[in-house]
C-alpha cells in the first residue's frame, strides 16, 4: 500500500469536493436534463461533471492508487485492491431532481484500505455543509466557514433518533425501528444520513435497500471516526470491496 498523510490528503480532497460542488450547484440553479442508466437509476450533466473534476485531481494527487467511481462503468469490474478510493460524484441523484428545497445530496470521496473505510469527504454542495474524517485526524464538520470536531452522542433521554431513507424507505426498516423501540426518524437522503450520526444530530441509521459500496463509503469513514461503528444485521464486521461493489443490509450506529 502507498503511505498516506493523511491530513494532507484530506486537505486536497475538500478542494475537489468544493470545486465538484460548485460544478453541481450551476447545474442545479438551471435547466436539469435527466438521462437514465440501464438499471434505471438517474444520471445528470452534473453527475457527470462532478466525475470529471474529481477523477482529473485525484490522478494528478494520487496516480497509483486505484479509483471505482460510480459513473465509470468500467471501473465496477476492476478488482479491488488493499488500497482504493471509492467515489459518487453526486450521491442522492433523485432529491438532486426534486429540487426541494432540502438539498439532501452530496459529493462523497472516501477511501478504502484492507477493507476498511479509513478517510472521507462529504460534501453537501446545496448546504455549505462538510464532513471529512480520517482514522488518524478524527472527524469535523465545516459549515458557513466554521470547522468544529464532531463524535456521536449519547442517546437522549427522550430516546434515540434514527434517519432514514427519503426515497428507498421500506418495510423491512419500519419493522426494525420498531423492534428496537425507535419512535423518532429524520428522512434524508445521501451519505448525510451518516454524517447525521456522526455529528449527534441522531443516533443510528438501519438501511436494509440496496446500496453500492461508492453510496456509503465516505459517509461511513466519517461515522467511523467520530467514533460510530456499521455492522451487518448479525453484528458481523461491514467490509468494502465486495463482488461488484454491492453493499448487503447494514445497521449504521453511533451510542444507540
Amino acid at each position: 500500500m502507498i503511505n498516506i498523510e493523511y491530513s494532507e490528503l484530506l486537505r486536497e480532497l475538500r478542494i475537489i469536493a468544493r470545486e465538484a460542488g460548485s460544478e453541481i450547484m450551476k447545474i442545479y440553479e438551471s435547466s436539469i436534463d435527466v438521462n437514465f442508466k440501464i438499471d434505471g437509476s438517474p444520471v445528470t450533466l452534473a453527475d457527470e461533471a462532478a466525475e470529471k473534476i474529481i477523477l482529473t485531481k485525484l490522478n494528478t494527487i494520487a496516480p497509483d492508487i486505484l479509483i471505482v467511481s460510480e459513473e465509470n462503468a468500467s471501473s465496477h469490474s476492476f478488482e479491488a485492491r488493499d488500497q482504493f478510493f471509492l467515489i459518487d460524484p453526486l450521491d442522492g441523484t433523485k432529491e438532486f431532481l426534486k429540487k426541494d428545497g432540502l438539498g439532501s445530496f452530496t459529493v462523497n470521496i472516501g477511501l478504502i484500505e484492507n477493507g476498511i473505510p479509513t478517510l472521507g469527504v462529504v460534501f453537501a454542495p446545496a448546504l455549505n455543509r462538510m464532513f471529512f474524517a480520517s482514522i488518524m485526524t478524527g472527524a469535523f464538520e465545516e459549515y458557513k466557514g466554521d470547522m468544529k470536531e464532531i463524535s456521536v452522542r449519547e442517546v437522549p433521554n427522550s430516546g434515540p433518533v434514527a434517519v432514514a431513507s427519503v426515497s428507498h424507505r421500506d418495510e423491512a426498516t419500519n419493522n426494525w425501528l420498531k423492534n428496537n423501540n425507535v419512535m423518532e426518524t429524520i428522512s434524508i437522503g445521501s451519505s448525510l444520513k451518516f454524517c447525521l450520526v456522526a455529528c449527534g444530530e441522531a443516533d443510528v441509521y438501519p438501511r436494509f435497500g440496496p446500496t453500492m459500496e461508492w453510496d456509503t463509503a465516505a459517509g461511513d469513514a466519517v461515522l467511523r471516526s467520530a467514533g460510530g461503528k456499521v455492522l451487518l444485521p448479525n453484528n458481523e464486521q461491514f467490509s468494502y470491496g465486495k463482488q461488484s461493489y454491492r453493499n448487503s443490509a447494514f445497521i449504521a450506529y453511533g451510542n444507540f
